[in-house]
This record gives structure tokens, sequence and C-alpha cells, in this order.
């Protein structure tokens, strides 16, 4: 992962936006008072989802088990 200061991000923002939208690798910027990662909307959008998903009850298990399965024997129906 690139890390660059604010600064420097201040002065490429523009330039950064694209590179992490065409590249998919995320930006640490650092300054004084933290660090922050720019990452696409695409990425956000991602985690987001994967997070929703890890929040059902008993869904983390069903992929798990799920995994296990040939797509031979996936039916596409619930149960």
């Amino acid at each position: 992962m690139e890390t660059i200061t604010a600064s420097k991000a201040r002065a490429r923002l523009y330039r950064l936006i694209d590179e992490v939208a065409v590249s998919g690798q995320p930006v640490l910027i650092t300054g004084r008072r933290g660090k922050s990662v720019l990452i696409s909307e695409e990425d956000w959008r991602a985690i987001q989802e994967t997070l929703y998903l890890l929040s059902i009850p008993g869904m983390r298990e069903s992929v798990c088990k799920g995994m296990d399965l040939p797509a031979t024997k996936c039916s596409g129906e619930p149960g």
C-alpha cells in the first residue's frame, strides 16, 4: 500500500482518486493527527456488503458450509 503525507495527498487529490479507482490499490494518508485510507467506491461498497452479510446470524456458518458443497449439488433454492 502506498503511503503519502496529507500535504502530498492534498496536492495530488484528483490524481489519487483516479489511481485508486483504476488500480483498486488503497493509499494510506498520514497526518499530524492520525492516518486515513483512501479506497475506491467499489471497494467501500464491497466492504459494507461483507459486513452486512456477516452481521446476519448464521450467515458465516452457512457460507462456510456451502463452500464445502460442490456446485453441482446446489439447487439455487434456499433450505
